[in-house]
């Protein structure tokens, strides 16, 4: 089990599709999702761009917010959040791009903040079995 989550980290869906040249050392985080190990996001996304595949960033950041000391139990509620928030979208990945410790009146809180991504053939972002590629699609940055 990954130990620390830090800025860079990537974490994936089981079971998203990666391209058939395309190799990478992943870890089990929590049912369902798997964090790539050794590469951050810049990295990861180089290397599916080799492939000819996408890694799509998608605009606008996000973050969420959990009481608690710095630890691997506050990081973990963080990022169940994360993926709690994500279970009805078509995103099979997001990448963490800032950890922040922080206190308010003397109780401490951990803040992460974090962008979508999707790992993808395509370069649109579609919607399975959708014939308007941008209906109901977040803007996004390639």
């Amino acid at each position: 089990m990954l130990e620390t989550i830090h800025a860079g980290t990537v974490l994936f869906r089981d079971g998203t599709v990666f391209p058939g040249a395309f190799k990478c050392e992943s870890e089990s985080f929590s049912p369902g999702w798997r964090s790539v190990q050794g590469l951050d996001g810049y990295a990861l996304d180089r290397k599916i761009h080799d492939t000819g595949w996408h890694f799509l960033y998608f605009a606008g950041e996000s973050r969420v917010t959990v009481c608690g000391r710095e630890g691997k139990k506050t990081m973990r509620k963080a990022i169940e959040r994360i993926q709690a928030g994500l279970k009805f979208e078509n995103i099979n990945s997001f990448e963490i791009t800032r950890v922040a410790l922080k206190t308010f009146l003397g109780v401490p809180y951990t803040r992460v903040t974090f962008h979508l991504r999707n790992i993808q053939e395509s370069m649109l972002p579609l919607e399975e079995g959708s014939a308007q590629p941008w209906k109901n699609a977040r803007f996004f940055a390639a």
